[in-house]
């Protein structure tokens, strides 16, 4: 006879009823914006009560830094060489792309949604605080990208170009989201590997 599962205990069940509210409320922030989303309708695409919201984050604020986090922390998966990388310019949507069964339309939603919300942010001191914690989150990747292909000649640090790679990165992302303007695949690949390593880049484009 089979023996049946353990029943989930108390941690893995509100381990799973957090994930479940962060997957939901990515895509509601991206089809609604931030401002718009309201928890009722976060909860209820999550399949429980506003209270469940409430038992794991402290307001709507919160949730949206928790999804943020799952963001990143899919983007340093994603993070390469620039070398190697044949994709476009990231937005500030990055880091919920196809594999996660999001279309390009609900990546561009969630990067307009962060952007409601860093606006929001700016205007209040801890959350500006804890926004700061991820975008040196967010440019430490870039460091390490830099540093892994930094040459020895090279007179700036990791973190100088780290941060340059940040500005080409995120800025044609902001670009193509602001205007639709789509930025040139090959120009803008060329860009980022000739602040990783000038030498290389001129050489194998020669």
């Amino acid at each position: 006879m089979a023996r049946l599962p353990e029943p989930l205990s108390r941690h893995d069940r509100q381990r799973q009823t957090r994930e479940a509210l962060i997957f939901a409320a990515r895509r509601v922030f991206s089809e609604d914006g931030y401002h718009a989303a309201t928890l009722e309708r976060i909860a209820r695409e999550a399949g429980f009560s506003k209270g469940a919201v409430y038992s794991n984050f402290d307001d709507k604020s919160a949730l949206f830094l928790a999804v943020m986090d799952s963001n990143l922390a899919l983007a340093e998966g994603d993070a390469m060489d620039p070398f190697e990388r044949q994709a476009g310019p990231a937005s500030t949507g990055r880091g919920i792309g196809d594999r996660e069964g999001y279309s390009h339309e609900a990546t561009q939603g969630f990067a307009l949604a962060t952007l409601e919300f860093i606006a929001r942010a700016a205007r209040d001191e801890q959350l500006a605080a804890q926004m700061h914690q991820r975008l040196a989150a967010l440019l430490d990747s870039y460091t390490e990208i830099a540093r892994a292909g930094r040459p020895d000649d090279e007179v700036l640090s990791a973190p100088e170009v780290g941060t340059l790679l940040a500005a080409l990165d995120q800025g044609a992302g902001l670009i193509e989201l602001a205007g639709g303007v789509v930025a040139d695949t090959q120009l803008f690949n060329a860009g980022m590997r000739r602040l990783v390593d000038p030498a290389r880049a001129s050489a194998e484009r020669e």
